[in-house]
This record gives C-alpha cells, sequence and structure tokens, in this order.
C-alpha cells in the first residue's frame, strides 16, 4: 500500500471550508439545544402539567439514536408537507437532541442550589420568575458549565452524522475526495485530525473558563 499524504494539501482548504462548517453546525445546535434544554428543565421541575411533556421529550430523545431523529427530519417530515434544507434539518437535529441532555443537566443545577436561597428571595419579595434570573439560575449555570462545554464536544462530533443527509460538511466532504482520488487513509485520517485539533481547542478553551470562574469563586469566598 503507497499512502502519499500530500495529496491532502490540493484538498485543505476545501477541507477546512467544510470544518468551519462543522463548527457552525455544532455552534448553533447547541446554542438551539440551551434554548429548549432550559425549557424543558423548568418544566420537569414545575407542578404544571407540562412536566409531563417535558417527561416524554427528555424520554423519548435520550431513548432514539440522532441518526434515526436526523432521518426523521429531513426524510419522515416532507411527507407531512414539512420541507427542510439539509442544513435547517442538521440544526433542528443537532438541537433537539443536545436539548434532551442538557435539560437534565440544567434540572440539576437548579435542583443544587439550597432551597434557603428561594426562601430567602420570597421573604424580600421577589417574585419565582425574579428569583430564578437573578438567584439561582445564575449559580445553576456555574455548576451545569462542565457539563455544558462536554455537551458542546459531542455535537461538534455527532455533527459527522449530518453528512447522511448530505449536508456537506467534514466528514461527506472527506468521504466525496476519498472516492475521487481513491486515497481513502489519506483523507480520512485528514477529517480525523481536524476533528482532533477542533475539539482539542474547544477542551482547552473551556477548561480556561472554568478555571477563571473557579479563582473568581474563591476570590469572591475570601
Amino acid at each position: 500500500m503507497n499512502l502519499d499524504f500530500s495529496i491532502i494539501l490540493k484538498y485543505l482548504p476545501y477541507l477546512l471550508q467544510a470544518a468551519g462548517l462543522t463548527i457552525e453546525l455544532a455552534v448553533l445546535g447547541i446554542a438551539f439545544g440551551i434554548l429548549i434544554g432550559l425549557v424543558a428543565a423548568l418544566l420537569k421541575i414545575s407542578h404544571t402539567p407540562l412536566r409531563f411533556v417535558a417527561h416524554f421529550y427528555i424520554w423519548l430523545i435520550r431513548g432514539t439514536p440522532l441518526l434515526v431523529q436526523l432521518f426523521l427530519i429531513y426524510f419522515g417530515l416532507p411527507q407531512l408537507g414539512i420541507t427542510l434544507s439539509a442544513f435547517a434539518s442538521s440544526v433542528l437535529g443537532l438541537g433537539i437532541n443536545s436539548g434532551a441532555y442538557l435539560a437534565e443537566v440544567f434540572r440539576g443545577g437548579i435542583e443544587a442550589i439550597p432551597v434557603g436561597q428561594t426562601e430567602a428571595s420570597s421573604s424580600l419579595g421577589m417574585g419565582k420568575f425574579l428569583t430564578m434570573r437573578r438567584i439561582i439560575f445564575p449559580q445553576a449555570l456555574r455548576i451545569a458549565l462542565p457539563s455544558l462545554g462536554n455537551q458542546f464536544i459531542i455535537s461538534l462530533k455527532d455533527s459527522s452524522l449530518c453528512s447522511v443527509i448530505t449536508m456537506s460538511e467534514l466528514l461527506q466532504t472527506s468521504q466525496r475526495f476519498a472516492s475521487v482520488t481513491f486515497a481513502p487513509m489519506e483523507f480520512y485520517t485528514a477529517a480525523a485530525v481536524l476533528y482532533l485539533l477542533m475539539t482539542t481547542v474547544l477542551s482547552a478553551v473551556l477548561s480556561s473558563f472554568e478555571w477563571r470562574l473557579s479563582k473568581e469563586n474563591r476570590t469572591r469566598g475570601c
């Protein structure tokens, strides 16, 4: 077997462009997931009938593969008269999937806050919404930050599944060039290296942010 990794240089600009699209999918997907997850978490801890909707959503999404969810969105919804582009379907699928996991992350963070803080806020005349926005949620977000960062990395890697619905992200672009040049080892290795670089940089950024946040907490404690 003759390996020639120099061929990657010719197609590197296209691979980098596809990597940028991969990052865009992950960022939009996780942003959508945060919104869905926060709403689902608040509904789940509420005492309204809507908590059963949140329970069902989390149970359904966490119990089915992301690949199946993408197929249902991209190939299934058109049967119901709803046609979405590959990009919109990818963002929607990643957002809905990550939202189910983030809902549990946010719920855990909120429930980790001592009940006494809510009672103290109430005694000061603060309503439930104001208490959640100014007292509970900022602290819960700090607790949930490491898990939120991990979910971001997972979404970045999971975006490779969007290649099956014709999304020209990093994996599909690598597959296309591999089939044209008959150099699968070279292009799949290049894709793996790019994924590794993206997740490593993201992990470093998140670790730095968590360290700064921890430092601020220690300073305030002093």
